[in-house]
């Protein structure tokens, strides 16, 4: 069996190493010129950890990562304790996502990844599929595998009009920085503040701070992203208690400053058709709120392959991979609609505690 694979990040580079590792002949096109990816930090849980784990990457993963706990604070500073739940529900691994990258292209062979590689439509039949790209080439396959994003072409040309639409007033800022003169940071702060802000600091592996803000409900933004993302961490400290997030931010060449104006994916009738099929932010693109989209879209990797190799033929594999992941998603969305929901801090870190539990517990 051959699948092409369109898409050269987490989600893609997984779905290829778990295709291959079932025996199917997985290529990646990826229409960057370079495995690459913004730097900044993510986030993977447990469940993410256990799909790295089944695919013989576990060890490599954690090596680049360091261990975090998920636990909020107020403005004024006191972390917020939602009652009922354990350490482990709190427990995740921040990762430098370029780092990851080049892990996951690393265990794919680069020789089995095609850069400057751009789809532009594919035709299909009840026998196989053939990709179309923009330098006129082709590529016949069973199965094309949709892990281009919440921009992706594979969902427009299966869905047409499907394409990902605001969350209207939804911003985040980040970046990865060394700690300046005078700033240690020793542990990670993350606080829920006011005007529906969030954000704070997490130190990595290799001595380097990642560190993020984002807001609900923004007004139009004015100034540099940087000042944005200084305005709105003025919010998560009232008091005076933390100046380090500001210092971080101050601290952080402008240019470097990532901003993203948060973009979604609305619920899709269907995820497949009979040899094209959407996995990760293709299909489900969330508000980063809940940080886990790439945890939850490795997921997606995994059942695929795992389907495609037990099932009688490719068509019954994606239907079953369907049937299984739109009500999965379904609910991904109702608990990360209530964490954006919540009224006070401490409800929406009992709301954020909640959404954890259910992932890694399910």
């Amino acid at each position: 069996m051959r699948a092409v694979v369109v898409g050269g990040g987490i989600v893609g580079l997984t779905s290829a190493i778990a295709l291959r590792r079932r025996g199917i002949a997985a290529v990646i096109h990826e229409q960057a010129p370079a495995i690459r990816a913004a730097g900044a930090g993510l986030g993977l849980w447990a469940n993410a950890l256990a799909v790295f784990d089944e695919l013989g990457l576990g060890e490599q993963v954690r090596a680049i990562g360091r261990p975090a706990e998920m636990y909020f604070r107020d403005h004024a500073g006191e972390v917020i304790h939602p009652s009922g739940y354990s350490d482990d529900d709190h427990r995740y691994l921040l990762v430098h996502r370029a780092k990851l990258n080049d892990v996951l292209a690393d265990a794919v062979g680069r020789d089995n990844i095609r850069l400057d590689s751009r789809l532009v439509g594919y035709d299909e039949t009840d026998a196989r599929v053939t990709a179309r790209f923009g330098d006129g080439t082709t590529a016949e396959a069973d199965v094309l595998v949709g892990a281009d994003g919440a921009y992706s072409v594979v969902r427009s040309l299966l869905l047409p009009g499907s394409e990902a639409v605001e969350h209207k007033g939804h911003h985040a800022w980040r970046a990865v920085v060394r700690p300046p003169a005078g700033v240690t940071i020793d542990r990670s702060v993350i606080v829920l503040g006011e005007e529906r802000t969030r954000g704070g600091y997490v130190p990595t592996v290799d001595g380097t701070v990642y560190w993020l803000v984002n807001q609900f409900g923004a007004d139009p933004l004015r100034g540099t992203p940087k000042e944005q993302a200084a305005e709105r961490a003025a919010l998560l400290d009232t008091t005076g208690w933390n100046p380090a997030l500001l210092a971080l931010i101050a601290s952080t060449p402008d240019d470097q400053v990532l901003h993203n104006q948060i973009m979604l994916v609305p619920p899709l009738s269907r995820w497949v058709s009979q040899r094209v099929v959407l996995v990760g932010d293709s299909a489900h693109a969330l508000s980063p709120h809940i940080t886990a989209g790439a945890s939850l879209g490795v997921e997606d990797a995994l059942l695929l392959a795992r389907l495609l190799t037990t099932s009688d033929g490719v068509t019954t594999a994606l239907a079953a991979y369907e049937q299984d992941r739109i009500p999965h998603y379904r609910k991904v969305n109702e608990l990360a609609r209530t964490v954006e929901d919540s009224a006070t801090p401490e409800e929406f870190a009992a709301n954020y505690v909640a959404f954890s539990h259910w992932m890694l517990n399910r």
